[in-house]
C-alpha cells in the first residue's frame, strides 16, 4: 500500500464528513424554521475549526516526514471506519434533530434509545474521539497529536458540559 492510499482513504473520509455537515446543515436550518434554537456557536467554530487544523495538520505531518505506511496504519484505519459507522447509527437514531452543532428544536423529544441510555455522548466518544485518534494513526501524526488533540480534548469537554445543562433542562421541561 503506497502513501497514494493514505490520501486517498483521508480524502474519502473528508468527504463522507462534508455529506454529513449537508445532513447537519439542513437538519439545522429545519430547527431554526421551527423555532429552535442552537446554544455554544462560538464552541461549535473552535470545533470545526480545530478538526481541519487535525486533518490538514496530520496529513501535512505524513507527506513532509515522509511516514510510512505500517500496522498503525492500518489500525487507523480501522477506527474511522468504525467512527464513520457510528456517525451514521447516530446521526440516523437522532434523525431530523442531529447537527453538529449543539441545537434544540422546540418541543424537543429527547431521544430514549438504548444506545444515549448506556454510552454518554456516543458521538463524541464512539466517533469523533475514535475518528481523529484514527487519523492521527493513519498519517502517523504525533506533533499534530502532542499540538492539537489536547486543544481539542478541552473544546470537547466545554461541548459536553454544555450539552449536559441543556439534556437536564430538557428532562426537567419534558415532565
Amino acid at each position: 500500500m503506497t502513501s497514494m492510499c493514505v490520501y486517498g482513504f483521508v480524502a474519502i473520509i473528508f468527504v463522507i464528513r462534508l455529506y454529513f455537515l449537508r445532513v447537519s446543515k439542513q437538519n439545522e436550518a429545519r430547527i431554526v424554521a421551527d423555532g429552535g434554537r442552537e446554544y455554544g456557536a462560538f464552541n461549535s467554530k473552535l470545533m470545526a475549526i480545530v478538526r481541519v487544523l487535525i486533518y490538514f495538520g496530520a496529513l501535512g505531518e505524513f507527506y513532509y516526514l515522509d511516514r510510512s505506511v505500517n500496522s498503525l496504519t492500518f489500525t487507523g484505519m480501522g477506527l474511522v471506519v468504525f467512527s464513520m459507522y457510528m456517525l451514521y447509527m447516530v446521526s440516523r437514531l437522532l434523525s431530523p434533530i442531529w447537527t453538529v452543532k449543539l441545537m434544540v428544536a422546540k418541543n424537543h423529544q429527547y431521544v430514549d434509545h438504548w444506545l444515549f441510555r448506556n454510552i454518554k455522548h456516543p458521538n463524541y466518544f464512539l466517533n469523533i474521539v475514535p475518528e481523529l485518534v484514527g487519523i492521527i494513526l493513519v498519517c502517523q501524526a504525533w506533533y499534530t497529536a502532542l499540538l492539537l488533540l489536547p486543544i481539542y480534548a478541552i473544546i470537547i469537554y466545554i461541548r459536553i458540559i454544555e450539552e449536559n445543562k441543556i439534556i437536564e433542562l430538557l428532562k426537567v421541561e419534558s415532565f
